[in-house]
């Protein structure tokens, strides 16, 4: 009798199945990705939950103490609907930056090699990975507008603004996880990758529009503010949950950036992916 298959066999061997036509063959190698992920939080949902916590905490304490003492101007919004977007951003961030440290304990499992030598193109296997991360975007994106909910936090939720977040969320969890796997691609250990993600995401969070507008800063801030990409996701998810929106851009052109810087950073990722088996 042959052992049974490890996860990372059953991960692979669709990977090396060709599909009837091209199109069909990326999307059951990305679909074979994305529910290797899936089954990971299924088996382990623990990591969800301890991560609803921190965006608790910014809306509840944060949130409200500001709320109080009206020390950011955010026009016709109140301080908690200015605020819960950037939340949102903040808990996608947080989470997908430090996606990378999964690729770093799969090179050293030697499962990266089993990747690499599949027929799976190396942008696919990384696009896989990033859209793969943003099932824990959205999960995130549950729970702050539950709590924005409880809060009585006045959001727009529709049908067309609910796909929109879950659009926006999906590409920001992609765009992060490619930058933290681009990352883990030229570091060689899970120490050095964590202090390169701490050390990226205060100055990413601080330098945007999460919790306070861009036009307060400091002018020798604000360049980095528009040249940050949660920038465009802070300002995608005010456009499409806020009833006046305190917005800098329409929402194509946070979106279009966004798309843009991922699918430049998956193309990077790609490129350097080979060095995660070294």
């Amino acid at each position: 009798m042959s052992p049974p298959a490890s996860s990372e066999s059953r991960l692979v061997a669709p990977l090396a199945r060709t599909g009837s036509g091209e199109i069909a063959e990326v999307v059951g190698q990305v679909a074979t990705i994305v529910g290797y992920e899936a089954r990971k939080l299924r088996h382990d949902p623990t990591e969800l939950l301890l991560r609803a916590i921190q965006p608790a905490l910014w809306l509840v304490v944060f949130g409200s103490a500001f709320t109080a003492i009206h020390a950011i101007p955010t026009g016709a919004l109140t301080y908690l609907q200015f605020l819960t977007p950037g939340i949102l951003a903040q808990s996608v961030l947080f989470i997908a930056i430090f996606y990378g440290i999964a690729s770093i304990r799969e090179r050293e499992l030697g499962i990266i090699i089993k990747f690499l030598v599949s027929p799976a193109r190396r942008a696919i296997l990384v696009g896989g990975r990033a859209l793969s991360a943003s099932l824990r975007g959205l999960s995130q994106a549950v729970v702050v507008l539950l709590l924005a909910t409880a809060l009585s936090v006045h959001l727009r939720i529709t049908v067309p603004s609910v796909a929109g977040v879950i659009v926006a969320v999906i590409l920001g969890s992609a765009l992060f996880s490619t930058l933290s796997m681009v990352i883990a691609s030229l570091v060689r250990t899970q120490e050095r990758f964590l202090g390169i993600g701490q050390l990226l995401t205060m100055p990413l969070f601080f330098a945007s529009n999460a919790i306070y507008p861009i036009t307060i800063m400091p002018r020798w801030l604000r360049p980095f503010a528009y040249a940050n990409p949660l920038t465009y996701l802070v300002d995608a998810l005010r456009n499409l949950t806020t009833p006046q929106g305190t917005v800098l851009f329409p929402l194509w052109v946070d979106l279009t950036v966004l798309l843009g810087v991922t699918l430049g950073l998956i193309l990077l990722c790609a490129g350097l992916y080979p060095r995660m088996a070294q």
